[in-house]
C-alpha cells in the first residue's frame, strides 16, 4: 500500500555527513546529561513503599500531597491510577523506612480527609477503627477508652472505642487497598537485570542482522538503535522525569521497533544491489529509502496515534511510558533513515558483499 508515491529518489546520502554530525552532537549531549544529572530512578529501583488508596469520591491530589508533606514525606509521588478515585502513593526509602509506613500514611490521609470533610475519623475509615478497637478489646477489655501508644506511633488519632465504634455496615470513605515495600537490594537487582536485558537484546540484534545481511549492517543498525536509547535516557535525565520499570519496558520496545524499521530499509538495499547493477551505492541507498518512505509514514503515524492517546488519556501511570515511546518513535525514524544508512557508506558497503563478481572471458580462458 502506497499513500505517498514519490517518483524521484530523494538524495538522502548527500546529506549524510550533516545528519550523522547532528546525531553525534545529540548523542554527546545525552551522555553529558546522564553523567551530570543522572536518572531520577523510581522506587522500583531505589526502594521504598508503594501505597494504593481508594476513595468513595474523586480524590483531591493536592490535599493528599499536603497531607504527605505534613507527615514529612514531601518527596512522595502522588498520582491517580485506573480512575480518579484511586490514588497511588510512592514514598522513597530515604524519607520513610520500616514495615508500618503504609499504616502511618493511611492514618494521616484519613485524618486529613476527616478534617477536610468535617467528619469523624470513624466515618472516614471505619474499618480501621473497627479492627483496632476489636483488637484492643481482645487484648485488654478495660482499656477501650484509653489512648494506645502503638496507635500513636503510627500517627493515629485519639479514639474512644466505647463511643466511636462504627457499625459493621458502615461504608468507608477511604480504603487502604495495598501497601508494598520494595527493599534497596531488590531495586539494585532490578537495575542490574534491566542493564543485562539491554545488553542481551543488543547482542541478539547484531547477531540476527549479521546472519541475515552482513556484519556492516549489524554494526550500523545497533549504533543507530542505541543512539535512540541513549537519547531517550538523555531526555529523562535532563528533565528529571521519573524512570521506572514501565519506562524501561518502553525503552526496550523502542529498541525492537527501531530495528524493525532498519531491517525494512536494509532489505530493500540488498534487493537493489541485485537489481540495479550499474548504479552507484549512494543512489542504491537513496532509492531504497525513498521506496520505503510511504510504509514508514503509515506505520509510524498509526503507532503514534495509539501512543498519543495513552499520553493524554492514559493518566499519570502511563504518562512517562507513552512519553518514552513518543521520543523513541520520532528518533527511530530519523536514525533508521539518516543515521544507519550513512553509516553503511562509511563502513564501505558494496555490491560484492552480496553478489560475487562475474568472471570475464579472459578469466574463463585461463587454465
Amino acid at each position: 500500500m502506497e499513500f505517498f508515491k514519490i517518483k524521484k529518489d530523494i538524495p538522502f546520502m548527500s546529506y549524510g555527513k550533516y545528519t550523522t554530525s547532528i546525531s553525534l552532537v545529540t548523542f554527546i549531549l545525552a551522555v553529558f546529561f546522564l553523567a551530570t544529572r543522572g536518572l531520577n530512578l523510581g522506587i522500583d529501583f531505589t526502594g521504598g513503599t508503594e501505597i494504593e488508596v481508594h476513595y468513595s469520591h474523586s480524590a483531591d491530589l493536592d490535599s493528599v500531597r499536603k497531607a504527605m508533606a505534613a507527615m514529612g514525606m514531601n518527596e512522595a509521588l502522588v498520582k491517580n491510577y485506573g480512575s480518579s478515585q484511586s490514588v497511588l502513593i510512592q514514598v522513597p526509602l530515604k524519607q520513610a523506612k520500616g514495615s508500618k509506613v503504609g499504616l502511618k500514611v493511611f492514618n494521616g490521609l484519613c485524618q486529613a480527609e476527616a478534617s477536610d470533610t468535617h467528619a469523624s475519623f470513624a466515618a472516614v475509615c471505619p474499618q480501621v477503627v473497627r479492627s483496632y478497637c476489636k483488637l484492643r478489646a481482645q487484648q485488654d477489655p478495660g482499656s477501650l477508652a484509653k489512648y494506645d501508644q502503638d496507635w500513636k506511633d503510627n500517627d493515629g488519632p485519639q479514639l474512644d472505642c466505647a463511643s466511636q465504634m462504627p457499625a459493621d455496615d458502615a461504608k468507608p470513605m477511604a480504603i487502604l487497598s495495598s501497601a508494598n515495600f520494595v527493599g534497596p537490594q531488590v531495586g539494585k537487582d532490578l537495575v542490574n537485570n534491566g542493564l543485562l536485558a539491554l545488553l542481551f537484546v543488543s547482542m541478539g540484534i547484531i547477531g540476527y542482522l549479521w546472519i541475515r545481511f552482513e556484519w556492516k549492517f549489524g554494526v550500523a543498525a545497533i549504533m543507530a538503535n542505541l543512539h535512540d536509547v541513549v537519547i531517550i535516557l538523555g531526555f529523562f535525565a535532563f528533565f528529571q522525569w521519573e524512570f521506572s520499570l514501565t519506562v524501561l519496558a518502553a525503552v526496550l520496545s523502542v529498541l525492537g521497533y527501531s530495528v524493525n524499521e532498519s531491517v525494512v530499509v536494509f532489505d530493500r538495499i540488498r534487493e537493489n544491489f541485485r537489481k540495479m547493477r550499474k548504479t552507484s551505492v549512494p543512489q542504491i541507498i537513496d532509492n531504497a529509502i525513498t521506496r520505503t518512505m510511504s510504509r514508514t509514514i503509515i506505520t509510524h503515524a498509526c503507532t503514534q496515534m495509539m501512543v498519543t492517546s495513552m499520553l493524554f488519556l492514559g493518566g499519570q501511570t502511563l504518562h512517562y511510558f507513552a512519553l518514552a515511546l513518543t521520543i523513541g518513535i520520532l528518533f527511530s525514524i530519523y536514525s533508521s533513515v539518516l543515521v544507519a544508512s550513512p553509516l553503511l557508506l562509511m563502513f564501505g558497503v558494496k555490491r560484492e558483499d552480496f553478489i560475487k563478481p562475474e568472471k570475464t572471458e579472459t578469466e574463463h580462458a585461463l587454465p
